[in-house]
């Protein structure tokens, strides 16, 4: 057997046998751990083996087999890290110590588990063996030490390329900020724009390896400002150029010029895991951790009455309540919740003090009345404590919910580039007022969701939206300004168009978060975007080593970009549409649910992200996605012959269109392609077709939504709703062959292989 091969502090094994290895090196990411999984199991196999003194001629030969395979691996790997060692100079001296360490283990292991079958016979023909055991666990221990040494190392140099990669960036970035004509600007932003390309698919790449879920969050905040500010500096510069003298115009350029080198610096932070200066990193403040460790306190009483002291658990609660501030002291929290929270908190000040003195009484009198009493005090301070938490969550969303359709229709942002356009002066001053107070508004909103959000990464996620508004509303103020004054100048005019994007887009990012915080508070974690089709290894690994990275160029990639975007904001309306249905069960909604996970990996391939590494990943994704899409033209159809012919007619329509782009989606992603302009092509397209069927997705779910409320109603339907469920199970079984294919292509089995099958120097 073989426990996790990697904790916080290292990569450490133990089985029944006793043995066990401690490498003392920290591992960071997911390749390196998995890489060592199997090579974990083959030596606590043989430390197993090697408990009994007997063993049959067979088992022997499996044992030898076990040790020599071990060495030969360990041979190729050995190969690969003196390559890597010669390549990088700095690190050649360790990198060559260690794989001379693991090729002497690999060598001694082989040696001990090989034996002469004819030798050490007893009576019943059975081998005994007579080996040192503790020089197996001592071999495999340096073995596997030295393999985790030579893994950490050849990691470095991803981190060095990530490093080297940045530093081209911001070398570029100079440039351009001192440029003086569009000609040089045009030759050095193109350069800037395939360095950003490098430096997006490193960054993606070390952001799906890493193992905390709390720096993934982080990686993807600081690429998420790389991104939209990319766009930015483009039409920033360019405006500057064209109106030199304009202030507003500097001012504009400057702050996205600077966003960018703080974004730049933040993901260095997180692959070096290193602070500026050596500061200490500042943990996010968040009520929900405070009441969650607050609470455990609580409970543990149950089992131990003098683990900690009463002034311990009141200072706990007064930093909760402490921070409950936030949300009482905001102009924007509603008169009943602000009401309802400082009730709460002067209630449960009391259920603590009584539960103080319950407990108290406790350590000198253990009589079962009090033990009682203690009982009944834990379970209404832990009570209140949940009310309060319950309240705050309520406070925060409802806020953000309200705030969120108040500003669906973007009117002050319409107004300023009306008033930008005709160069009204004073008209842009009026509506900067108002979008002031919006930004305010969203920043105090985001403070308080971050209290609430549950989980680290959503922490994280709370503050880059508060940042982004922070930062954002007074660049769309420059932009606007500088529109007023050159109202005629079409640059002017593009430069506030992408900004004003990038605060709607923002917006649409909250109203995601919003909704996963709400997941979170009500246990859905992980239900969605749980559905991931990747290649299995038997199937498509073979071309995944040999194919060869297409880098787009920058018209390519914002194509490719603004497409996803699209995509995202499908799958957003999906799962909005969804989440309105009673029977959330209902296949239709399930099958919905399905298909908008799927479109949003595809989404996730756009930006460098998520489990889809290369376009063999996206084509395999697309190909099933079509087929789900035929699935769900099945499941309208089943519907539709329960429907009156009145009510048919729109829904038809529906599936008229959905089989025949389903149909081409499932031709697109099937046929093979050669060449970057063809590969691109058929990316574009596969995107494309998917976002054709999403788009048919919501707007069948809420015409469904509706007919099946008025047949469960007796309105719509010439057989009872029972004639529905019947034959919906009868469809489920006629389609039991595709089903089957789905189900497998999803499978969490089918995951585990494919990123097994994957070894950490070869994804180098």
């Amino acid at each position: 057997m073989a426990t996790s091969p990697c904790s916080s502090s290292g990569v450490s094994s133990s089985s029944s046998s006793g043995f066990s290895i401690d490498s003392g090196l920290e591992i960071k990411t997911k390749s390196v751990e998995q890489t060592l999984v199997p090579l974990i199991s083959q030596i606590t196999t043989l430390i197993n083996h090697k408990e009994k003194p007997k063993k049959s001629e067979k088992t022997l030969q499996a044992i030898q087999r076990v040790g020599q395979a071990v060495n030969q691996a360990v041979g190729r790997f050995v190969t690969v890290g003196e390559t890597i060692a010669n390549e990088n100079r700095e690190l050649k001296e360790e990198m060559c110590i260690a794989c001379s360490e693991a090729k002497r283990a690999g060598e001694t292991i082989a040696q001990l588990t090989s034996m002469n079958i004819g030798e050490h016979l007893d009576p019943d023909g059975r081998v005994l063996i007579f080996t040192d055991k503790t020089g197996v666990v001592k071999a495999a221990r340096l073995l596997l030490s030295s393999v985790t040494k030579v893994l950490v190392l050849a990691d470095r140099i991803v981190v060095k390329q990530i490093i080297t990669s940045r530093n081209k960036v911001l070398s570029t970035m100079e440039h351009l900020e001192k440029v003086s004509s569009f000609q040089e600007f045009v030759q050095i932003f193109s350069q800037f724009g395939n360095e950003m390309v490098e430096f997006a698919h490193l960054t993606g790449d070390r952001q799906n390896d890493l193992k905390s879920e709390k720096k993934k969050a982080s990686m993807a905040a600081a690429r998420a400002v790389l991104e939209k500010c990319t766009m930015m500096l483009l039409t920033a510069s360019k405006t500057c150029l064209r109106h030199p003298d304009c202030e507003s115009a500097r001012i504009n350029k400057e702050g996205v010029f600077q966003r960018m080198r703080v974004a730049l610096e933040q993901v260095i932070e997180i692959v070096t895991d290193s602070r500026p200066n050596g500061e200490p990193e500042i943990a996010p403040i968040s009520i929900y951790i405070g009441i969650r460790e607050f609470k455990g306190k609580v409970e543990g009483l149950r089992d131990n009455l003098y683990f900690l002291s009463k002034e311990n658990l009141s200072t706990m609660l007064e930093v909760i309540l402490e921070h409950t501030e936030d949300f009482t002291d905001s102009a924007y929290t509603s008169h009943e919740n602000r009401e309802r929270i400082l009730e709460l908190s002067n209630h449960t000040k009391m259920e603590l003090e009584q539960l103080v003195s319950v407990w108290m009484q406790a350590q000198t009198q253990k009589t079962k009345d009090i033990l009682e009493d203690l009982e009944l005090a834990v379970l209404k301070t832990c009570q209140c404590i949940t009310e309060l938490k319950r309240e705050l969550y309520s406070a925060a969303t409802t806020l953000a919910s309200d705030l969120l359709k108040y500003h669906a229709d973007h009117i002050v942002l319409k107004a300023l580039k009306i008033a930008g356009a005709e160069g009204n002066l004073e008209a842009v001053a009026e509506y900067t007022c108002k979008l002031s107070e919006q930004k305010e508004q969203l920043v105090e909103t985001c403070r308080l969701l971050r209290h609430v959000s549950g989980t680290e990464p959503l922490e994280i996620t709370c503050i880059h939206a508060e940042d982004t508004f922070q930062v954002t509303g007074p660049q769309i103020v420059s932009a606007a300004e500088t529109l007023a004054l050159h109202p005629t100048s079409k640059i002017a005019k593009e430069n506030l168009d992408v900004f004003c994007e990038a605060w709607e887009s923002q917006l649409t990012d909250m109203s995601i978060l919003v909704r996963e915080i709400n997941d979170v508070f009500e246990g859905r974690r992980g239900d969605k975007r749980a559905y991931l089709s990747l290649p299995r290894p038997g199937k498509h690994s073979g071309n995944l080593k040999t194919l060869k990275p297409v880098k787009l160029d920058g018209e390519e990639q914002a194509k490719i970009s603004k497409l996803g975007l699209e995509l995202r904001l499908l799958t957003s309306d999906v799962d909005s549409e969804a989440e309105k249905w009673e029977d959330q069960e209902n296949e239709l909604v399930r099958h919905g649910q399905t298909m908008s996970s799927m479109a949003y990996t595809m989404y996730l391939f756009t930006r460098g992200e998520g489990l889809l590494k290369t376009t063999q990943d996206l084509f395999h994704q697309a190909e099933v996605f079509a087929a789900a899409g035929l699935k769900l033209s099945s499941i309208l159809q089943t519907f539709s012959n329960q429907l009156e012919d009145d009510d048919k007619p729109l829904l038809l329509l529906e599936i008229e269109k959905l089989v025949p782009l389903s149909q081409q989606l499932q031709m697109t992603s099937r046929t093979p392609v050669q060449g970057k302009t063809a590969t691109f092509n058929k990316v574009d397209a596969c995107i494309q077709k998917t976002k054709a069927i999403m788009i048919i997705l919501s707007q069948v779910l809420p015409i469904c939504c509706k007919l099946l409320r008025k047949c469960k109603t007796g309105n719509g339907c010439y057989r009872p709703p029972g004639s529905w469920k019947e034959n919906r199970i009868q469809n489920v079984s006629s389609e039991d062959g595709l089903e089957g294919k789905t189900v497998e292509a999803f499978g969490v089995k089918s995951l585990e292989h494919h990123v097994a099958s994957l070894t950490f120097l070869e994804s180098k």
